[in-house]
Parts: C-alpha cells; sequence; structure tokens
C-alpha cells in the first residue's frame, strides 16, 4: 500500500507534467502546479527541492518512458530510412490526438526544442536527450558521411521544428482563422506531407 507521501509526489509529478506539456516550464508557475496537485508549496519543496528539481525529475522520468516505449523506432537500420524517417515524424505529432503520459513527454520537449530552459540545458550535460539522438542519427542517415556533428544536429533540430510548431500551437491551429480539424486523417495527412518535405530536402544534401 502506498504511503502518504508517495501519494502526494505522484500528484504532483501527474499535474506539473500536464501544466508542463501544455504551457512550457517558463510558462507554469508553481501557484498552477500546486493548485492542480492540490498542495501546499512546501510539498514541492520537500519532494524536489523546488520548480527545478521537479522539471529535472520529469525529464528524467520521460527520457527512460522515451527509450522504453518506442521499439519500432529503435529497430535503427533494419527498417529503410524512409520508413524510420515517417515513423520518427508520426511519433512527434501523435500529441495532436493523445492526451496520455507519452504524448506529454513529446510535448514538453518540443516546448524545449524553441525554448530550452536552463534546466534542459543541465540536464543534457549529463543525460543524452534521447529523441534528439535518434533524430540525429535519423537525419544522419540521409547525409553525406562527410557532413559534420554540428550540421547533423542542426537537421535534426530543423526535423523536429517541422512537427513541434504544430504540436505547441494545436488549441490556436483549432481556431480561425485556421480552423484545423485535427483528428487521426489529419494525422496521418500531415505526417505524409512533412515526411515528404523533409524527403525532398534531405535526399538533395545527400
Amino acid at each position: 500500500m502506498a504511503k502518504p507521501a508517495d501519494y502526494t509526489r505522484q500528484r504532483i509529478l501527474k499535474a506539473a507534467t500536464h501544466l508542463f506539456a501544455e504551457n512550457g516550464f517558463d510558462g507554469t508557475s508553481v501557484r498552477e502546479i500546486v493548485t492542480k496537485a492540490r498542495v501546499n508549496q512546501a510539498a514541492i519543496n520537500y519532494h524536489f527541492e523546488g520548480k527545478e528539481g521537479l522539471y529535472r525529475e520529469i525529464l528524467r522520468t520521460a527520457a527512460a518512458a522515451m527509450t522504453r516505449e518506442d521499439p519500432d523506432l529503435a529497430q535503427g537500420e533494419s527498417v529503410s530510412r524512409e520508413q524510420a524517417l515517417r515513423r520518427f515524424v508520426h511519433q512527434q505529432l501523435q500529441p495532436l490526438l493523445a492526451r496520455d503520459e507519452m504524448s506529454r513527454y513529446i510535448r514538453i520537449f518540443a516546448w524545449e526544442s524553441v525554448r530550452p530552459s536552463k534546466v534542459l540545458r543541465r540536464f543534457m550535460a549529463s543525460n543524452a536527450a534521447p529523441i534528439m539522438t535518434r533524430a540525429v542519427d535519423l537525419v544522419r542517415r540521409f547525409l553525406p558521411a562527410q557532413v559534420s556533428e554540428q550540421d547533423a544536429l542542426c537537421g535534426a533540430i530543423w526535423l523536429m521544428g517541422q512537427c513541434s510548431v504544430f504540436v505547441r500551437n494545436r488549441e490556436h491551429f483549432a481556431q480561425p482563422p485556421f480552423g484545423l480539424a485535427v483528428d487521426e486523417a489529419f494525422v496521418e495527412r500531415l505526417t505524409d506531407l512533412v515526411t515528404g518535405l523533409a524527403l525532398r530536402g534531405l535526399c538533395r544534401e545527400a
């Protein structure tokens, strides 16, 4: 049976993950977290030593989950580079539909791709961000062998950015003047579109 302290800790993590996914690290306040988790600020300080410690714990959990629960993308070169690209793009766009923990983790990294927090920078100094590592490895399959690591990284950031702009602005794009009807069919079409555009760009560099 879970102890009351463990229950409180999990409630904070769940509430904070939801808020960080919706608003990013800078856009989420401690007050919002304690209100949603129905705890006081002292509980966050006790369990995580503040907002930054709480965010680090969520980043660690997200990194572990994305490594563990991504068997298809982990196949590496056992699938064609074109198949691997589409699977990657589709995974990045899944948060448009899903509201599960994995989708929230992807949204958190989508926020970080455009406005990296100081917490993430410190986190990446000692933890390989799995989604970025996977993106770099994928992009390298399309680029000449002599391409620098920096250029491959820039290509990976570009690829993730094509997806994250939709994920971050999901609610905004559903409203006028855009009026995008986001459903499974839309995500499949968008996956094909982004994959096709990426292929045209990457293959030109090969």
